[in-house]
């Protein structure tokens, strides 16, 4: 499920997912799948522990990192049921806010946010440059 949301980051999501279950992810603190009532897997959430995100003055906070739903159990409240469990998993870590973020033409992503109570804080284009 990894490829079909990160398409263009197939070579990476096996050391990833290496990493995470073996302790050492510094991408992904905790996460969740989803199932259906026949038990196949239909969507997942991965969460980390950021220093910061934009309009948050916490020091430490979760961060929906990746959030996704197969396309054919869209529209069944199966990313609704991740994202409350990734609320109470803060919840009861003694977190007070949890963050997220989408592509800004992903409209459906943000107003599926704004529906669970998201607040748009900001809008950013981000760069990086090597310097080698």
């Amino acid at each position: 499920m990894r490829s079909l949301l990160w398409p263009d980051s197939a070579d990476g999501h096996v050391a990833e997912i290496k990493e995470y279950f073996s302790g050492k992810s510094i991408d992904i603190v905790e996460a969740f799948v989803v199932e259906d009532e026949e038990g196949a897997l239909s969507g997942f959430m991965e969460l980390n522990i950021r220093n910061f995100a934009e309009g948050s003055r916490s020091p430490r906070l979760p961060y929906v990192e990746a959030w996704f739903v197969r396309a054919d159990y869209r529209g069944r409240g199966y990313g609704k049921a991740l994202m409350r469990h990734a609320e109470k998993w803060a919840i009861e870590r003694g977190y007070q806010e949890l963050a997220s973020d989408t592509e800004i033409e992903n409209t459906k992503s943000i107003a599926i946010h704004k529906q669970l109570g998201f607040i748009e804080t900001e809008r950013v284009v981000c760069f990086l440059k090597k310097l080698s």
